[in-house]
C-alpha cells in the first residue's frame, strides 16, 4: 500500500510540470521543437471539472467501440491526417469503430492524471517519449509484447524499441522517430576552409571547435553556430545537449541502476564537456543572447544544432547550399538524441486485442507515410523509410536514418524520474550559459535527481 501511495503521488506530482506541447510542423516554420514536451513550464492544478473531450467518431453498427485519445487536435495538420487514418481503419473492417478523442494540449496531462485515478483512461492511449515510463511504472499501462511478432518488431528502427521498452518489457511503439544533427551553409564551411563530416568521419572535438574559430573570421558570419537557445529552457535543453555530455563519456545518471546521478550528471566527463559548451558562448562561437532562426532567415550564422523539423525552412531558405552534417564525436563516439510520440494500452481496457488492431493499422508502412509525408518526422519502420523520398538510402535526410540506426542514438533516461532530470539538467543549462560556474550547477541538478530517487523508494518495481 505503501508503494502505492508512493506511485500515485509521484504521478499526480510529476504531470503538474508537464506541458504535452502541440507539434509544430515542419513548413510551418517551428520555432520550438515539434515532439518535445516543455517540462519546464506550469500546468494549473486539476480541477473538478475538466473540460469535456470531443469524440470525432461515433459507434458504427453493432461494432465494439475502442476509445482513443490523441493530442492532435482537428484543423491540425496531423490532426486530420490522422482522422483520416480513423476512418480508413473503420472502412477496411466491421468489427471495431474508434471513438476518437482529441484533447486539448494545454489540458491533456490534467486529463490523463484524474482518469488515470479514476481508473477511466481510454484503451489507446498516446504519449511523449520518455515520459512513457511515469505510466508504466505506475500501472497505468499494459505490455504489449503479446501482440508484437518477431518480424514487426524488427522492422522498427531499434531507436523506438529501445524508447518503448521499460523493466524490460515493450509498452509502446510509434509511427515516427526524431532526429539531431547539424545543418551547414554550405558557402560558408567552403570559404572557411572547414573540412566537410560525415558518418564515417564526423568531426572530432579540435576539429569542431576549429571549425567554430575559423567559421567566426567570416566577415558575412556573426556566431559560427546556433544551438537553439532561443528554445528556452525545456526538453529541447535535455534533448538536444545531453548527447554532448554522453559524447564526452558521461550522462544525465548512471545507467546501470537508475538510482544515482552523483558522480556521473556532475562527473570529470560531464563537467568537461559542459565546460566546454560554455566556452562556445563565451568564445563569441555560439550566439548568445540569440535570436530566432538566425541560420536561415538573416543567415547571419553557418550552422545550426538542431532536428529534423527544421528542415523545410532551411531547405527553402538556403536551397543547394544546405549541408546536413553528423553530430560530432568528442572523445566517446558520435551521439545524437531521439524519441518522439507513441501508442500504449491503458491497464483498464476492456478489449486489448481490439486496441491492438487499431495501433497495428496506424503502425502499417502505408498510414506512417500518411503521416510522416504530412509531418516530415522519421518514419519508425524500415519498410517505410525505403519508401521515403526524404528519409530513404538518396533522401536528403537518410542520416537521420543512419545515426538512429547505429549505436549513435541514445535514449532518455529510461526511468520515471526523467521529468526530474529533464527539469534539473535543463535549469542547469541555462545557468552555465548565462556564466554560472560548471561544476557547482552540475553538483545542484545530481542532488535534486538523487533526492527525487530517494523519495519514491528508488521507484523499485514490487
Amino acid at each position: 500500500m505503501k508503494m502505492q501511495i508512493s506511485r500515485t503521488f509521484f504521478a499526480m506530482k510529476i504531470m503538474l510540470v508537464i506541458v504535452v506541447v502541440s507539434l509544430i510542423l515542419i513548413g510551418c516554420a517551428p520555432t520550438t521543437p515539434p515532439t518535445l514536451p516543455a517540462t519546464s513550464m506550469q500546468v494549473p492544478a486539476p480541477t473538478a471539472m475538466l473540460p469535456s473531450p470531443t469524440p470525432v467518431s461515433a459507434q458504427l453498427g453493432q461494432r465494439k467501440i475502442i476509445s482513443v485519445w490523441t493530442h492532435m487536435l482537428p484543423g491540425s495538420i496531423e490532426g486530420d491526417v490522422f482522422a483520416e487514418t480513423v476512418r480508413a481503419f473503420e472502412q477496411t473492417q466491421d468489427e471495431y469503430a474508434i471513438e476518437l478523442v482529441a484533447i486539448a494540449p494545454e489540458t491533456y496531462a490534467d486529463r490523463i492524471i484524474g482518469s488515470a485515478q479514476s481508473g477511466s483512461l481510454p484503451c489507446a492511449l498516446e504519449f511523449d517519449g520518455p515520459y512513457l515510463y511515469n505510466f508504466a511504472w505506475p500501472g497505468y499501462l499494459q505490455p504489449i509484447d503479446q501482440f508484437v511478432s518477431a518480424e514487426l518488431r524488427a522492422d522498427f528502427l531499434p531507436s523506438i524499441i529501445a524508447q518503448g521498452t521499460f523493466n524490460e518489457q515493450l509498452y509502446s511503439l510509434g509511427q515516427f522517430d526524431s532526429g539531431l544533427a547539424i545543418y551547414g551553409n554550405r558557402q560558408y564551411l567552403t570559404a572557411a576552409g572547414v573540412r566537410i563530416p560525415t558518418f564515417d568521419e564526423p568531426w572530432n572535438l579540435a576539429e569542431f571547435e576549429e571549425a567554430l574559430e575559423k567559421l567566426t573570421t567570416l566577415p558575412q558570419v556573426e556566431h559560427a553556430i546556433e544551438m537553439k537557445i532561443n528554445y528556452g529552457r525545456g526538453e529541447f535543453y535535455t534533448y538536444g545537449y545531453s548527447p554532448i555530455l554522453q559524447s564526452f563519456g558521461g550522462d544525465l545518471i548512471d545507467r546501470q541502476t537508475y538510482q544515482q546521478a552523483s558522480g556521473v550528471l556532475d562527473g570529470p566527463q560531464s563537467v568537461a564537456a559542459m565546460q566546454h559548451f560554455q566556452s562556445w558562448f563565451e568564445n563569441g562561437w555560439a550566439s548568445q543572447p540569440a535570436v530566432d532562426d538566425e541560420f536561415y532567415v538573416s543567415k547571419t550564422v553557418a550552422l545550426s544544432w538542431v532536428g529534423h523539423w527544421m528542415y523545410n525552412p532551411h531547405a527553402e531558405s538556403l536551397g543547394e547550399d544546405l549541408m546536413l552534417l553528423p553530430m560530432p564525436d568528442f572523445g566517446s563516439g558520435s551521439k545524437t538524441g531521439m524519441g518522439s510520440w507513441s501508442w500504449g494500452i491503458t491497464s483498464n481496457c476492456p478489449d486489448p486485442a481490439g486496441a491492438w488492431a487499431f495501433i497495428e493499422y496506424l503502425l502499417s508502412p502505408e498510414e506512417i507515410l500518411r503521416m510522416t509525408d504530412a509531418n516530415g518526422a522519421v518514419p519508425a519502420r524500415r519498410s517505410a523509410l525505403a519508401q521515403s523520398e526524404l528519409y530513404g538510402e538518396s533522401g536528403p535526410l537518410h542520416l537521420f536514418v543512419q545515426q538512429l540506426e547505429s549505436d549513435r542514438a541514445v535514449p532518455r533516461p529510461i526511468t520515471p524520474a526523467y521529468a526530474t532530470i529533464s527539469m534539473a539538467f535543463a535549469q542547469a543549462v541555462e545557468n552555465i550559459v548565462n556564466g554560472a560556474n560548471v561544476q557547482a550547477e552540475l553538483t545542484q541538478a545530481a542532488q535534486k535527481i538523487d533526492q527525487d530517487i530517494k523519495n519514491h523508494q528508488g521507484y523499485s518495481i514490487k
